[in-house]
């Protein structure tokens, strides 16, 4: 499976045979219980999967995804994990993780790959723009993946105070959309709470996203306890959408 330069001889028949040798029927069932929607499962173990990425991005990956697969989970995912590594120009990278997101039809195959897209941090500015039609777009999953590049990428000095408001204006509309938007809220708050409070306690979020978002600050480990009985208390019972 490897090549003179070290990677690893990526045909579309050799990277399947390698999947299908590391797949867990087990593993495969029970996380297509966690993914609805999901692709076919193989089963194979996300270390497993960063490991075979690492190989393919340090040989011939242009033929990979030139080539890849996508009638599983895993080959989708790998696709992602292999956009994110491997070494080519900033506006290259930019497009083939455009093209990726195309293939996004689940959480996972979301948030993973959109973890590791490390890239766009040599050009927050730019990918803040590129990223604005995504953050407001009518695809669920398309606004998941513009919401998790943010709490992966952009919570910093520079872009608090611009994502504070991407997490009012945005939509929570679509389950995994809430989802995501919670995450993102508490991430801010644990980063920058000071920063973050008139967020929580003005009433800008649904009740949905705001009640999530306070259990993702009372669960961290990260987050001194009186700051997680200040959030407690601005938990909601009624329902209430904006």
């Amino acid at each position: 499976m490897k090549t003179e330069a070290g990677g690893l001889t990526v045909s579309r028949a050799a990277v399947r045979e390698f999947l299908v040798a590391h797949a867990d029927a087990g593993y495969a069932s029970f996380s297509s219980s966690l993914v609805p929607g999901a692709l076919p499962m193989l089963g194979v173990r996300l270390p497993v999967l960063r490991a075979l990425a690492r190989e393919i991005a340090a040989g011939d990956w242009q033929t990979y995804l030139a080539e890849a697969a996508g009638d599983t989970f895993e080959e989708v995912m790998l696709q992602g994990l292999v956009t994110g590594m491997a070494r080519m120009p900033f506006d290259e990278q930019m497009g083939r993780m455009a093209a990726y997101v195309c293939k996004i039809t689940d959480w996972a195959l979301c948030d993973s790959p959109t973890m590791s897209f490390k890239f766009v941090r040599r050009r927050r500015e730019e990918v803040w723009t590129f990223l604005q039609p995504y953050l407001y777009s009518e695809g669920e999953f398309t606004r998941r993946f513009a919401i998790v590049l943010l709490l992966a990428h952009f919570i910093t000095d520079d872009f608090i105070d611009r994502v504070l408001e991407a997490c009012v204006a945005v939509s929570s509309h679509g389950y995994y959309v809430m989802m995501a938007r919670a995450w993102l809220v508490a991430e801010c708050f644990i980063k920058y709470p000071e920063r973050t409070r008139s967020l929580l306690a003005g009433g800008a979020l649904d009740d949905a996203t705001q009640n999530k978002a306070i259990q993702k600050i009372v669960d961290s480990f990260r987050v001194p306890e009186g700051d997680k009985n200040w959030a407690r208390a601005l938990r909601r019972k009624a329902t209430r959408r904006k």
